[in-house]
């Protein structure tokens, strides 16, 4: 098992690695959560591929590749804050999401430090991030990276035809 991952920019070339990974965890993540009519509507490749060429585009947010050998094998997206009325100084990790088959093998973990170093670079000092409620995984996983629930933040985002409950959770970034 490798667990020294070499983490670099996304390039344009990587959208399409980057859109199935991120299909592939989704539908791995929300098998059981979400009824399986509506994950399929989440697998398309295409309709991410097309949102993640324009995230590395135009740095909104800046995204970050792991790389297994010479194969992706995780992504991280990052920018301030997207929440109303947060600080300047509040970043947001947009998304983090390995493959499945890297799932336990320190992929995490390794792009959220290449997060915060790239979000404390921009001068924040805290981070947030919305994690469904139902996504155990998720929330461990970032429990771990010593995020916090914020329970009085809990609502219902809207993705595409699905209606997922989600909490925020936030750490500071110097500690």
């Amino acid at each position: 098992m490798s667990t020294h991952y070499q983490v670099r920019p996304a390039t344009l070339r990587d959208a399409k690695a980057i859109a199935q990974i991120h299909t592939a965890a989704a539908l791995e993540a929300y098998r059981g959560i979400v009824p399986d009519d509506q994950l399929k509507a989440m697998s398309s490749v295409e309709k991410r591929q097309a949102y993640w060429r324009e995230a590395i585009e135009f740095c909104e947010p800046q995204v970050q590749v792991a790389i297994d050998g010479d194969k992706i094998v995780g992504f991280v997206g990052f920018d301030r804050s997207r929440d109303p009325k947060s600080r300047q100084t509040t970043g947001e990790i947009w998304a983090i999401y390995a493959t499945p088959t890297h799932w336990n093998k320190g992929v995490g973990i390794t792009l959220w430090d290449a997060a915060r170093e790239g979000l404390l670079e921009e001068g924040c000092t805290n981070v947030t991030c919305w994690v469904p409620l139902r996504n155990e995984r998720a929330l461990r996983f970032h429990e771990m990276a010593g995020f916090k629930r914020e329970m009085t933040t809990a609502k219902t985002a809207q993705v595409g035809p699905i209606k997922i409950e989600e909490v925020r959770l936030q750490r500071t970034l110097n500690g």
